[in-house]
């Protein structure tokens, strides 16, 4: 057990029995009704015309009996080319139209996985590997693809199987009797492997999401691999996952392997009784040589749909598999749960906190009995060390975690009320490391906005220090800022998560300000888009840098998940208290007077 450790379910992971994850596949192909009856229409015909093959040449070798005529012999052979070309166009045009069908439901179901992805909170991404997650939006939704391509391809062959049956019960009842009591056996050991293959395809599709996140954490980690020189360490870390992959897909693959040779072994002893036993009534002249003929050659169309649905057992259960991981990732039940989805009129910000309780985990509880108002256009900057609360906050109020009890109220309105799309477009929040998307400048300007034109962005930049920090970048707006901005520095991805937010026009703002060093032209620059921002708008900033905090109309101090002061900077200094131990800890070397006295005291 320990070397399948890592390959537990997910907790959103569900147990779909057969006939559930039948109906809900189904469902997506109800768009496909037509598709999906041409389909239906020409397995039949091309069933008929596979099943005729046989029966064409065993009637053949009645007639040729005696003498063979030329003409008699162009018969047969255009009897089976013409058969043989009708089979080729017949399933071209069956194959076509499920893989349409197919790629149109595979689209679909990505479409809704991803979707679901998009619209889960943060919690569900603290618990979960995104690259196991995008394992299942990639991978499992294109192996379900390949099941329904062999579902249909097995289909075919079992209606032609049935068809044939039909014929051999009017050419010989006893022979064929005995046939069909071969059957019983093959599919008891057919389905005895169902539950193993299931299993062992669902731990080798999780060993393969687990390479998929060990590739995904490694390459957005690259940079800082190398700066402490640990290429070997990350290759190391990808390498047991991948040989944890290859390990376990070797025992798959030797579990499914037994299938297909025990069921072709079995099916060589029932033709080899049936040919002797058909053999033995020819010479007797109790059947023909046609109709024996017809028993020999029916018997390889007639099991090989069975034998050919264990060989594909495989990909059968690796697609049920893949299913179940995508279903589970769309049913999978939200953290955040809006109880009504109210228009969200424009806000005007104020923002109640009322007996509110708050923890990431049963054991982690940060907020207790919180209360907290904060008046309309106020800007509240929140200071405190680590832990004690300050993002939680920010995080509650942009709805990315739930909270378990009391209130959280926005114009006096129960936030779990709001139509939640409405709600975030009056929300505009910049991160301690401000993300930004490939593309260029202006690509990321208006990611939130995205009618806003060049000319308004570079009429709205030119209020940032005079545009100056434009000359900086080399082509302007249209600079390409690579991959997570990393073409630009970091003051100057800060500017643009800034103006992100003022084309947005939001009317509550999150700051969760960056603590990295810039310079203090970069700095005045930042602060002039801030205060753009924050004078049209309710702010809460999570405060690190002196100028923000005295810019505040308030300043809540923090310490454990409660409030412990509150008020302006130069009240807060005089009481002496943790606000004042703060200042002199993280602000105060950051202010002019400290600065100027830390010279004169050098000179």
């Amino acid at each position: 057990m320990g070397f399948f450790a890592g390959l537990n379910d997910e907790k959103y992971d569900r147990q779909y029995t057969d006939r559930e994850l039948t109906r809900r596949i189904l469902g997506y192909f109800k768009p496909q009704v037509k598709r999906l009856a041409a389909v239906t229409a020409l397995v039949v015909i091309i069933a008929g015309i596979g099943a005729s093959l046989p029966v064409v040449v065993s009637r053949m070798i009645d007639l040729l009996k005696g003498e063979p005529s030329l003409t008699a012999i162009s018969l047969v052979a255009l009897a089976v080319l013409g058969v043989g070309v009708g089979l080729w166009a017949l399933n071209w045009a069956r194959r076509s139209l499920v893989v349409r069908a197919v790629g149109d439901v595979v689209l679909d179901l990505r479409t809704r996985a991803f979707r679901a992805a998009a619209e889960h909170d943060l919690s569900f991404y603290d618990q979960f590997s995104s690259g196991r997650i995008v394992s299942r939006i990639t991978s499992d939704t294109n192996d379900f693809g390949q099941l329904i391509v062999i579902v249909t391809d097995i289909s075919s062959q079992m209606v032609q199987a049935v068809i044939l049956g039909v014929v051999l019960f009017r050419t010989d009842v006893k022979l064929t009797l005995l046939l069909f009591a071969f059957l019983p056996i093959i599919f008891a050991i057919a389905g005895g492997f169902r539950v193993l293959a299931r299993r062992v395809t669902k731990r080798g599709m999780k060993a393969m999401a687990d390479v998929n996140a060990a590739i995904k954490e490694t390459i957005s980690g690259i940079s800082i691999a190398k700066n402490f020189r640990q290429e070997e360490s990350i290759f190391n870390s990808f390498n047991e996952s991948n040989q944890q992959s290859y390990q376990v897909n070797v025992q798959r693959g030797f579990v499914l392997s037994l299938v297909f040779p025990t069921l072709n072994a079995l099916g060589g002893i029932f033709v080899g009784v049936l040919i002797y036993v058909g053999g033995l009534s020819a010479a007797q002249g109790i059947v023909s040589v046609g109709a024996w003929y017809l028993f020999i050659m029916s018997l390889d169309q007639f099991f090989f749909p069975v034998l050919n649905l264990s060989a594909f057992w495989a990909q059968i259960q690796a697609g049920l598999s893949a299913a179940e991981r995508a279903f589970a990732l769309i049913d999978a039940d939200p953290n955040v749960i809006q109880t009504d989805k109210q228009d969200v009129h424009p806000l005007k910000g104020e923002i109640h906190f009322d007996d509110l309780h708050f923890r990431y985990t049963d054991k982690e509880p940060i907020l207790s009995r919180f209360n907290l108002l904060i008046q309309p256009g106020e800007t509240l900057a929140l200071v405190g060390h680590t832990g004690a609360g300050k993002s939680s906050i920010a995080k509650l109020i942009a709805r990315f975690y739930e909270f378990q009890q009391g209130r959280l109220l926005v114009d006096g309105r129960d936030i779990r009320t709001f139509d939640f799309a409405q709600y975030r477009k009056q929300l505009g929040i910049v991160s301690q490391v401000p993300f930004l998307f490939s593309g260029t400048v202006a690509d990321n300007i208006r990611y939130a906005a995205p009618d806003v034109s060049d000319e308004e962005m570079l009429k709205m930049a030119r209020e940032i220090g005079d545009g100056e920090w434009l000359e900086t970048l080399p082509n302007g707006i249209q600079t390409e800022v690579g991959e997570r901005g990393a073409h630009l520095s970091m003051g100057q991805r800060q500017l643009v998560a800034l103006m992100r937010v003022l084309m947005q026009k939001p009317a509550i703002f999150i700051l969760d300000e960056a603590t990295a060093s810039i310079d203090p032209f970069t700095e005045y620059q930042i602060q002039q888009a801030l205060n753009l921002i924050l004078k049209n708008s309710t702010s809460i900033l999570i405060a690190h840098r002196l100028s923000t905090v005295k810019a505040a109309d308030r300043i809540v101090v923090m310490e454990k998940g409660s409030i412990i002061e509150e008020g302006n900077h130069d009240g807060l200094l005089a009481k002496g208290g943790h606000y004042a131990t703060l200042y002199n800890t993280y602000f105060r070397h950051q202010s002019l007077a400290y600065v100027e006295q830390s010279r004169t005291f050098v000179k």
